[in-house]
């Protein structure tokens, strides 16, 4: 265990001193302020940005800088060499190391920094939230300013399925699957699902469905009838607008009843699925031609999410609109800065950025911002972790935070997709692999399979199962053709297979996409650089005609 070095008073008089034989004591109050911050933080990591809007938001930018700046030379010459075992400083952010931290004190021993008074008003609207409820630090003390806003997402229910061909133990099975596509969907940070208990009352109510909305506050709803043939059930579904009562499809779903009740159900995942890409086609077909400010607070997030990843800059340049009028109506809702700050990694990583610091900069103070409102969100933790892994190439950073998310939520599929991408990129491909199909096996959603099944393709690519690398990125690509990533690793499967003709074809359509994309660009920016898979991949390139370009 680290030593401890550091010691804070939280509780009564605000006290930040060295401990054991680091002998120093803070007594500037925005010095004491910028420790406290850190020391309260996920990770005990705040971005620049954020710490100089709350601490010097009365200067200048450019004065703001160069106070905080100027608040660590200050800090560096009070604490000597304790400074770098203590602080890590960044360009971009600030992190101290909690585990050399002791909280002193009691909580409830006086009031929460009593006496720390600074005339900044972001550090005050921090600090009183923080007075208003400082239960929140007596167990972890981690930082959590208020209860998290719920995420503004359409909200969905299923209607247990009434039994009308079958015997009489059959009777359950209606409401069991009902429950089971609630189960499922409610994996899903785009969706919101009415409680199955909610549902079944209402269902035994016999309620006409004109009143669902009403009486559940849903957007969509999902009712039917089920029959079974032997072993078999078939179930007819509608799913339907709670708000026009428009059915946006009708379906019918057969198979097995075993398959229906198997742990990993395709049946289920496929009736899933269907309703994930009805909700995100009708909020996007609702959406066209509309401004951001006109849309109702659940349609914005995944109008946003949707758009994001359609790929072509006319929707991404809308889908940043959405998710910054969504961050402005609802700047409490950590997952709307978590996908915003999504949005700057695609915009970075696919080459579309015209300030790539900058917009990697904007990613971290996202990421940084969600994990400040909710600390314990799975999916806050994996959108902070694909920032560390994929713009600022700190794998290790990167892989505390995927499992510290799957800690949090073993179903989040998001976390084990996007925790396989470190594996990938370090040759792990077993791993990789492993993590990539219990994600398939967890993603709800349709709308983002072209995603899942990418990363499926790169995850085969580092594990050498070209095949498997090859089928995943075309069936990817089959859904989504803008997806760059995607195309360089089906170059890549093609070349190992020797179908090298056919490399250099989807080489052209590269090009064609990117065509200021050079080898030796991919090189200094890709985190895989140094490693096999980065080095494979540069390979296949270059030998399907992409040019290698300055060094």
């Amino acid at each position: 265990m680290a030593a401890k070095l550091l010691e804070i008073n939280l509780f009564g008089a605000c006290v930040v001193r060295g401990a054991g034989d680091a002998d120093f004591e803070i007594t500037g109050a925005k010095h004491k302020a910028l420790f406290v911050l850190l020391a309260t933080a996920p990770f005990g990591r705040r971005t620049r940005s954020y710490l100089q809007d709350t601490l010097w938001a009365t200067s200048c930018y450019d004065n703001g800088r160069q106070s905080l700046r100027r608040a660590l030379s200050d800090l560096r010459h009070i604490m000597g060499d304790m400074f770098d075992l203590l602080l890590t400083v960044t360009n971009s952010e600030l992190t101290l190391d909690l585990s050399r931290v002791h909280f002193i004190g009691r909580p409830g021993g006086g009031q929460y920094l009593e006496g720390l008074d600074i005339r900044e008003d972001g550090f005050n609207r921090w600090l009183g939230t923080m007075r208003a409820n400082p239960e929140q630090l007596y167990g972890l003390f981690s930082m959590r300013s208020q209860p998290p806003a719920p995420a503004p997402v359409p909200c969905v229910s299923i209607l247990p399925f009434q039994l009308v061909a079958g015997d009489a133990h059959h009777v359950v099975l209606g409401d069991w699957l009902a429950e089971e596509i609630s189960r499922t969907l409610s994996r899903s940070s785009l969706l919101a699902v009415v409680s199955h208990l909610s549902a079944r009352e209402l269902a035994s109510r016999r309620i006409e469905l004109s009143k669902v909305r009403d009486l559940l506050g849903v957007d969509y709803f999902m009712a039917g009838s089920l029959r079974v043939e032997g072993q078999r059930a078939i179930l007819d579904a509608d799913f339907l607008d709670a708000v026009s009562g428009r059915i946006l499809w009708t379906r019918r779903f057969s198979a097995l009843i075993s398959e229906f009740m198997s742990e990993y159900s395709e049946a289920v995942d496929g009736i899933t699925r269907t309703i994930g890409r009805a909700v995100a086609s009708d909020v996007i077909c609702h959406i066209r031609g509309r401004a951001a400010r006109e849309l109702a607070d659940h349609q914005l997030l995944v109008a946003g999410v949707g758009l994001m990843h359609e790929l072509n800059l006319p929707s991404f340049a809308r889908s940043r609109e959405m998710l910054e009028e969504a961050a402005r109506r609802m700047p409490r809702a950590a997952e709307v800065h978590a996908w915003l700050s999504e949005w700057y990694v695609m915009c970075v990583f696919n080459g579309w950025s015209t300030d790539v610091p900058g917009d990697t900069a904007r990613a971290a103070d996202a990421s940084a911002r969600a994990l400040d409102i909710d600390p314990e969100s799975a999916f806050c933790l994996t959108i902070d972790g694909v920032v560390h892994n994929t713009l600022l190439t700190q794998i290790d950073a990167a892989e505390e935070r995927f499992e510290a998310a799957l800690a949090r939520n073993p179903n989040e599929a998001l976390s084990w997709l996007l925790s396989s991408v470190v594996y990938t990129f370090r040759d792990e491909g077993s791993e990789a692999v492993s993590r990539v199909e219990k994600a398939l096996r967890l993603s709800p959603l349709d709308p983002m399979l072209y995603f899942f099944e990418s990363l499926a393709g790169s995850a085969y690519l580092a594990a050498g199962d070209y095949d498997k690398a090859l089928d995943f990125s075309t069936r990817s690509l089959e859904r989504n053709d803008r997806h760059v990533s995607t195309l360089r690793a089906r170059i890549c499967a093609l070349h190992k297979l020797g179908r090298c003709e056919e490399a250099r074809e989807m080489a052209g359509v590269l090009m064609a996409r990117l065509p200021n994309f050079t080898v030796s660009s991919y090189l200094k920016s890709h985190p895989s650089a140094d490693f096999q898979f980065g080095q494979s991949i540069a390979g296949a390139l270059t030998a399907s005609g992409v040019p290698y370009g300055g060094k």
